[in-house]
């Protein structure tokens, strides 16, 4: 029987990419959706502006959207006592605190990026980090297209997250070095974000020695790598207990 799928931010690209997919996946089925947007020309299933007025059952939640939307979106969850997949970026720590909430009624899945490569990206820098920092410094820069609201990416965060996760003493994310004139430090690991044309997404971690640079790199061909992506995690969750899930506990690296 194939997983029925409530699919909120149906209307954006990302919602139209996961149907796309599903449409040519038997195990999957979008059922409804939820979007404030009225372009839901293309979209086979009922669509819905306000999540409480759905009365089509589902199974699972995949929430590409905005994060005004994080906290109705996990009251409704936790009311219907469906399991979400979140991919929606740039919450807050407000938003962080709904979702471990939520995940004490309710199975939640999160992830920055929902591609399996980046996700084994990230564990390639944790491998990186151990075995060169501090003799080696540590750069990320991502690039993105122009209507992506948050800089930089979740995804960077989460690699610079990763990196620091491997390293025992303090460390400062810098952003930005143009009002400053000083040399780097040691405990700095820079993060850049580059806006432009129509990039999915571009994503890599430099290791910066005196006599070798090794980079580590992603890039996303198509929106398609994310769709695949979270119907894979909707798919895992969907029998799970409530509490917190990531892509590495797919992957099992």
């Amino acid at each position: 029987m194939a997983v029925r799928v409530f699919m909120n931010g149906c209307c954006g690209r990302m919602g139209r990419a996961i149907n796309e997919m599903c449409l040519e996946n038997p195990t999957v089925d979008i059922v409804a959706g939820c979007d404030l947007a009225d372009n839901t020309n293309g979209l086979d299933f009922p669509v819905f502006k306000n999540l409480n007025d759905c009365d089509v059952d589902f199974d699972v939640i995949i929430d590409f959207s905005n994060s005004k939307c994080i906290p109705a979106l996990f009251e409704f969850a936790c009311a219907k006592k469906k399991p979400v997949v979140c991919c929606t970026t740039g919450l807050s720590d407000e938003d962080m605190k709904i979702l471990d909430d939520a995940s004490k009624v309710i199975p939640v899945f999160k992830s920055a990026n929902m591609s399996l490569g980046m996700n084994i990206m990230v564990e390639l820098c944790k491998k990186a980090t151990k075995l060169l920092y501090p003799e080696y410094d540590i750069e990320i820069v991502e690039a993105h297209h122009n209507k992506k609201l948050d800089a930089p990416s979740g995804t960077a965060l989460m690699i610079a997250d990763a990196i620091k996760s491997q390293i025992d003493t303090e460390i400062e994310y810098v952003f930005d070095r143009s009002d400053v004139r000083k040399m780097r430090e040691k405990k700095e690991i820079g993060i850049s974000a580059i806006r432009g044309g129509n990039i999915v997404g571009e994503h890599e971690a430099m290791f910066i020695g005196g006599e070798e640079i090794l980079k580590i790199s992603h890039s996303a061909q198509t929106r398609l790598v994310f769709a695949r992506g979270s119907i894979a995690a909707a798919k895992f969750v969907v029998d799970k207990e409530p509490g917190k899930y990531d892509m590495s506990c797919m992957i099992n690296f």
